[in-house]
């Protein structure tokens, strides 16, 4: 997960006996009203963006909002996410709910929290977080990639096509449309209305009067866009809210929970499962850069994100994870304890239940142009640059991710790009460069070793060890090794007990080559080793 530069908050959470009561009141409150403001319009429109049947979109968004926010932001491992619906898991959504129904996402979110909780109670949250960073920034660009091409119909009340590709593709088409009035058709008002969304979202920062500022710019966006909708009488379309949004919500029962045996259904279940997790925790290892409060609890978090899934699914809701855009925002407006997080989850709770007419006064388009923005905003190019910059092969993963991710599925672009990273990591532990450069000048040879000495790598290094003459002096450089196993530090000890006694040397750095030995056995770097590996 990628998160803005933010300077850490110099905070101590609940030092002070007489502190907690001021902290609520002065740093909490405000904290999960601007909390609050960000969620209501994402929870409605991942829900849109996920499939989610538009009678139906409204109440599994925010439902999952709130249990986000009151149960899981009260025993969270990381006090200062929030969770609720992302925008990371809305294709894989999707695409449950158009082979299986909507009806079924209740049950496929249950079963994915039982075992979100299960790995979190067998203290598994830190094998989570073992996914390449490639794959992630691959995976999340991909997903904004298909936000932005299927809510970008949305964005002129058009209908997504059925893929990615077909979305891509068709672009042109919703673009025409949105142009050129056609048949009566009012696309170009939504069209207008969207593009106007995204027009505020990218210059409200740089427009809004002084205090004005703090307002999130999606609300504002929001806002603006309904309150023109409503007052000029624009013929587009709006949410669907019902008067009771339990009324709406779909539970699981028997027959769908009979399916938890279906093939299909525990993959579906397992997916959610693994890519919510690695979601969370990725989220959470970043929300502790911004602040220097208590740091996350992965086991915990973990347990915490699956009794909210499990919940969300008892419900019929929208899975959730610990999403980025809204802890940062909780960050940025001060909020310091889990309080915060619990009272934006109470404020869109009374909203829904007090005023559930304002949301049907919500152009669709508007919360499609708000979802193109996000998708827009997951594609991260600087991110991508960076990892070609520090490793081709980072990149290539990066990119055969995200195409994989939006030419076939999600499932089968995150699986390729973890076993590529396996793939690269197997090579990295098994290449070794060597180069041997006779100097008979001087009476000696060259060896440069580069890369990993494994046992893998014995006949080629003996090979070559075999070939140095009985009588030279070998000098062996070390500074561009990165790992050396049992197997080859053994056979240097041997070769040079052999080579001294049929006349020759071995020259080598025996402090630094034991060091480095001892440092992979044990797992651990000693400095000179560190020394070694910034030098290379």
């Amino acid at each position: 997960m990628h998160a803005e530069k933010i300077q850490p908050l110099r905070i101590n959470v609940g030092d002070e006996p007489q502190s907690r009561a001021q902290t609520l009141l002065s740093r909490d409150l405000p904290a999960s009203l601007i909390v609050f403001l960000v969620a209501l319009p994402l929870c409605m429109g991942i829900a849109v963006a996920s499939g989610v049947p538009v009678a139906n979109a409204a109440a599994a968004g925010i439902v999952t909002g709130i249990i986000g926010g009151i149960v899981v932001g009260a025993i969270a491992g990381s006090p200062l996410q929030v969770s609720g619906p992302a925008a990371g898991l809305t294709v894989l959504v999707a695409g449950i709910i158009q082979q299986h129904g909507f009806g079924m996402l209740g049950t496929i979110v249950l079963a994915a929290g039982a075992i979100q909780l299960t790995a979190g109670l067998l203290r598994m949250g830190g094998w989570f977080r073992a996914v390449s960073p490639a794959v992630i920034q691959g995976m999340l660009s991909g997903i904004g990639i298909l936000i932005l091409a299927s809510q970008f119909h949305v964005m002129v009340d058009d209908s997504p096509r059925e893929n990615g590709i077909q979305n891509l593709l068709s672009i042109p088409e919703s673009v025409w449309k949105g142009l050129v009035p056609m048949d009566g058709t009012a696309h170009h008002l939504a069209a207008a209305i969207g593009v106007g969304t995204i027009v505020l979202l990218l210059l409200w920062q740089y427009i809004a009067p002084g205090r004005l500022k703090l307002l999130p710019g999606p609300v504002v966006a929001v806002t603006a866009a309904a309150a023109i909708t409503y007052f000029a009488g624009l013929p587009i379309q709006k949410i669907n809210v019902p008067d009771s949004i339990a009324s709406s919500l779909v539970f699981p029962n028997w027959e769908t929970l009979q399916q938890l045996g279906n093939r299909e259904i525990i993959i579906a279940a397992l997916t959610i499962a693994l890519i919510a997790s690695a979601e969370s925790l990725l989220c959470a290892a970043a929300v502790d850069k911004m602040h220097t409060g208590p740091r996350t609890k992965y086991d915990r978090e973990l347990s915490a994100q699956g009794i909210g899934n499990m919940l969300c699914g008892a419900l019929g809701a929208l899975p959730m994870t610990g999403v980025i855009v809204r802890s940062s925002a909780n960050v940025r407006a001060g909020g310091v304890s889990r309080a915060s997080a619990i009272l934006h989850g109470v404020w869109l709770l009374l909203f829904v239940v007090a005023l559930p007419g304002l949301l049907r006064t919500i152009p669709l388009a508007t919360l499609a142009a708000v979802l193109v923005y996000t998708g827009y905003k997951l594609i991260d190019f600087k991110a991508i640059r960076w990892l070609f910059s520090v490793s081709r092969s980072e990149g290539l993963i990066c990119v055969i991710t995200l195409a994989l991710v939006v030419g076939v599925d999600l499932l089968t672009g995150v699986i390729a790009g973890i076993v590529l990273a396996a793939l690269r990591l197997l090579y990295g532990f098994s290449h070794l460069k060597i180069d041997c450069q006779p100097d008979p000048q001087h009476g000696r040879t060259v060896l440069h070793l580069q890369g990993a000495a494994t046992f893998l790598c014995l006949p080629k290094l003996s090979a070559v060890l075999d070939k140095v003459p009985a009588t030279t002096e070998l000098h062996v450089h070390l500074e561009e090794l990165t790992y050396v196993d049992h197997a080859c530090f053994e056979m240097f000890i041997n070769w040079e007990k052999q080579h001294e006694a049929s006349g020759g040397k071995l020259v080598i750095d025996w402090d630094n080559f034991t060091a480095m030995f001892h440092s992979c056995e044990n797992g651990t770097k000693s400095r000179r080793v560190r020394k070694l590996q910034k030098v290379s």
